[in-house]
């Protein structure tokens, strides 16, 4: 009997042991990188392999354009007013994104891969805004006051009012989340996409998705944010419904698992990811990748992973605004059994 407690004792402690530790980190002026992603980022937070972290995001705006826009000053977040005004000039860009982070999880080097597993995303304020520009901004009024569009978010319904008789179901989800680029490109703007994922504008990364990023610096160095409440395949006019969110991620480095470009895993979907200046690189570098995955993960040859990826896999166009242009391929699991 005593032997069985003893061992029943162990078990339990490691199981204690086990138990990932959760780290609060909300959005402060000290705590974000306002534009950019760099391998010489100092970090904001200290992680082990495993841990979670329980984050603020906040949308991409100043207090100024949101009050032109028409939002109250008491709805405005003191924490993006405070940012506004502490974060010197000299220390945003060159891009626009405030990202919180970055965050070094311990045992992450270059070769390795992070594993972002997304728990749980929610609404941290009760409205988002829609901009007009992007891809055919030809079709924008300068003059109308609503050309910044602010959409009220209904947290219980899970829908946003878009107009009268249109109503948008909520998928919120980070439209930036990313690593530091290789120490050779330095300080990099958080616009674009690239191998270190960054701005992909991938709607299919909501809550219950893993994301697989290749590291390129010591302690990875993870940024978050560019919360969107919803968004459609392209992102045509350069927004979706940019809001405000808060979300539990789990950071994981996985060790023997090299990758080149990011991939992510959704319950329904493998996805493989490209992006580029051109459209049509990118899309060879996103078919190219899930041909990749299949000979790696499913034992196929080459030439039956490709054909398998016209006939099941679906192409699309993940966003056509931020620089690089981003294609993703979605294979369904379905199909394996």
């Amino acid at each position: 009997m005593r032997a069985v407690l003893a061992s029943l004792m162990v078990v339990g402690a490691a199981a204690f042991v086990a138990q990932p530790k959760v780290h609060r980190l909300e959005a402060t002026p000290a705590t974000v990188a306002y534009g950019w992603y760099d391998a010489a980022g100092a970090p904001v937070l200290r992680i082990a392999s495993g841990d979670i972290i329980d984050v603020d995001t906040l949308l991409t705006n100043t207090p100024a354009g949101l009050a032109r826009a028409g939002v109250a000053a008491d709805q405005i977040q003191d924490s993006l007013k405070a940012i506004t005004e502490q974060v010197s000039r000299e220390k945003r860009g060159p891009g626009g994104h405030i990202l919180t982070g970055p965050v070094f999880v311990e045992g992450a080097e270059p070769g390795d891969t992070l594993e972002v597993k997304i728990l749980s995303i929610d609404l941290a304020i009760p409205y988002g805004y829609n901009g007009c520009s992007g891809y055919m901004r030809e079709n924008c009024d300068a003059t109308s006051p609503a050309r910044t569009r602010v959409i009220p978010l209904d947290a219980r319904t899970m829908t946003a009012a878009f107009a009268p008789g249109i109503v948008i179901p909520l998928r919120p989800f980070f439209g930036s989340m990313g690593v530091a680029p290789p120490p050779a490109a330095g300080r990099i703007s958080s616009n674009p996409p690239w191998i270190h994922a960054g701005n992909l504008d991938n709607k299919a990364l909501v809550a219950g998705t893993t994301l697989f990023i290749p590291v390129h610096a010591t302690g990875a160095l993870f940024e978050v944010g560019d919360g969107h409440a919803a968004q459609g395949d392209g992102e045509v006019d350069q927004t979706a419904i940019e809001t405000s969110l808060r979300g539990r991620l789990q950071l994981i480095v996985r060790k023997g698992m090299t990758l080149v470009w990011p991939r992510a895993e959704t319950p329904t979907d493998y996805i493989s990811m490209g992006t580029d200046e051109d459209l049509a690189k990118a899309t060879r570098i996103a078919i190219q990748e899930m041909i990749d995955f299949l000979v790696a993960e499913k034992r196929l040859d080459r030439m039956t992973a490709y054909q398998l990826t016209s006939i099941a896999g679906n192409v699309a166009m993940t966003q056509l605004v931020d620089g690089k242009v981003g294609v993703h391929v979605k294979m369904p699991k379905e199909i394996f059994r």
